[in-house]
């Protein structure tokens, strides 16, 4: 799932090469995810790009006239920005993975896809952007957060610490990928519960959280569209990295698995050396 440091690049992207150029038309292929229907999507033809923005996890493609194309990749959706496309015919809908075209008047634009079969990509039409839902519910921003908001946004929530990391509505930006890695950078095990954790352990779970994804947006910058995936993966130290030495101490990286989605962590860095329960009526290494 695209997160903070991706969703700011793409946005960064956008700003360089659609800024300044007006939308031909906007095509919806997947009308499910279209999630709004005032205004139309004709609304925006004809309206000049003049800002790409992000909150949270969401992309925000600013038109003038306070229309606003605020998007949620959700797990598997990418943007791709074509220079030109191979065809002027319009989209037609249910065919292949574009579930909405943006083309402007200099015959380049974006797609926005979705792979696989669970489709939750979400595209709203908005003249406020506080309108989507899921904006609307967001805390405040992980990366400009300082030190004593975040500590107390993250006592606002008592529970596991990785579960209130990306709790969307205590701390707006951190997914599945980057909270594995900025609790290995913290040393702290996912389970651990966050009202049990000291002044210390937030404040170096704030420094973490602050230089993992600031890294991951400096190493984003001026990364094209197609190439941030795997910039992101290149950067990773334990996600997606199961079984293979911790670049820090050497040990195996381990994964507690779910029923949709895993984790994975170093048990010498995280859990003094004690692998954690895979996982719910077992008993949690905190």
């Amino acid at each position: 799932m695209p997160e903070l440091p991706e969703v700011e690049a793409l946005a960064g992207y956008l700003r360089e090469r659609a800024v300044g150029r007006r939308v031909d038309r906007l095509e919806v292929a997947a009308i499910s995810a279209l999630k709004t229907y005032d205004p139309a999507p004709t609304a925006a033809a004809g309206r000049a790009v003049t800002d790409a923005r992000r909150h949270g996890k969401f992309l925000d493609v600013v038109l003038d006239g306070d229309l606003h194309l605020v998007v949620h990749l959700a797990r598997a959706g990418w943007l791709h920005y074509r220079e030109a496309f191979p065809s002027a015919a319009p989209l037609r809908p249910g065919k292949g993975p574009v579930a909405l075209r943006v083309r402007l008047d200099d015959g380049s634009g974006f797609d926005l896809t979705e792979a696989g079969t669970q489709k939750s990509l979400a595209v709203h039409l908005v003249t406020d952007p506080a309108a989507v839902p899921g904006v609307a519910r967001l805390g405040p921003d992980a990366l400009a957060a300082d030190a004593a908001t975040f500590a107390e946004r993250m006592r606002s929530r008592k529970g596991q610490v990785k579960g209130v990391l990306t709790d969307q509505t205590v701390l707006a930006g951190v997914g599945n990928a980057y909270s594995d890695e900025i609790l290995h950078a913290a040393r702290l095990s996912p389970f651990a519960l966050t009202n049990r954790l000291t002044d210390e352990q937030l404040a170096t779970l704030h420094a973490a959280t602050r230089e993992v994804l600031g890294d991951a947006v400096r190493r984003s910058v001026g990364q094209k569209a197609a190439e941030l995936k795997g910039e992101k993966r290149s950067g990773l130290k334990v996600h997606a990295r199961t079984g293979q030495p911790c670049p820090v101490c050497g040990d195996a990286v381990r994964e507690v698995s779910f029923a949709d989605s895993s984790l994975q962590y170093c048990a010498t860095c995280q859990t003094g050396g004690k692998p954690l329960a895979d996982r719910r009526l077992s008993r949690l290494v905190r």
